[in-house]
């Protein structure tokens, strides 16, 4: 278990689109890029072993830059294919916001972080959502699966205790970039589910003024 005080200043960072990683939750990627192979050689030699996963951003005059909050998540799980590439598993420890970007010698980028914010991210006990009605979920969810053509195995999800379930579809369901960051930085588990819930309610709307999904 990783304390605050384990928590480094600066981590390393892997911005990827559509990547969202949330405490507690576990996110498998393929790593083949130079860059982030030797990231991830670097990271198994540090002593928490943490990957800050964050989500790029571009400004409307197409300048590149990083979200102000990200998640950092623990290598836990590592294999290597016989063409060199990687497959881990990271598992989430604790959001941050960027201080700063760090400039230095590495290939990969790295940024100056501060973890006070979201110290509650670092509890080993799940949290709760006293106000979650699972049946209206699960027949909202249902609609969703349906309206996008895709399939899920009911029994497990079902069986799945609230935050794991909630913060899994998150991660999973097809949603834009800048969706999954608001989920991301979500103060609560409630609030995370609202906006979970509003974001497939309005899916199941067409979005923006389109046709309701069938």
């Amino acid at each position: 278990m990783i304390s605050a005080s384990d928590l480094p200043d600066t981590i390393p960072i892997f911005p990827l689109p559509g990547a969202l990683m949330l405490p507690r939750a576990r996110l498998p990627l393929h790593i083949f890029e130079p860059r982030y192979l030797a990231m991830i050689e670097d990271c198994m030699k540090s002593k928490t072993r943490l990957i800050g996963m964050i989500q790029p951003s571009e400004t409307p005059l197409g300048e590149k830059r990083l979200h102000k909050i990200g998640c950092a998540g623990r290598l836990t799980g590592f294999s290597e294919t016989e063409d060199g590439r990687y497959m881990i598993t990271l598992t989430g420890i604790s959001r941050f916001r960027v201080r700063e970007e760090v400039q230095g010698f590495t290939p990969y980028r790295r940024c100056l972080v501060d973890w006070a914010a979201f110290a509650r991210d670092l509890s080993s006990e799940e949290e709760a959502d006293p106000g979650f009605d699972r049946e209206s979920f699960f027949a909202l969810l249902h609609r969703y699966l349906t309206a996008l053509n895709l399939s899920t195995d009911w029994s497990n999800l079902k069986e799945a205790e609230t935050e794991l379930l909630i913060n899994s579809l998150s991660m999973l369901c097809p949603l834009s970039a800048e969706d999954k960051q608001a989920l991301l930085e979500a103060p609560t588990l409630t609030t995370r589910r609202e906006t979970l819930v509003t974001l497939m309610e309005f899916a199941l709307r067409g979005g923006a003024g389109e046709d309701l999904i069938q």
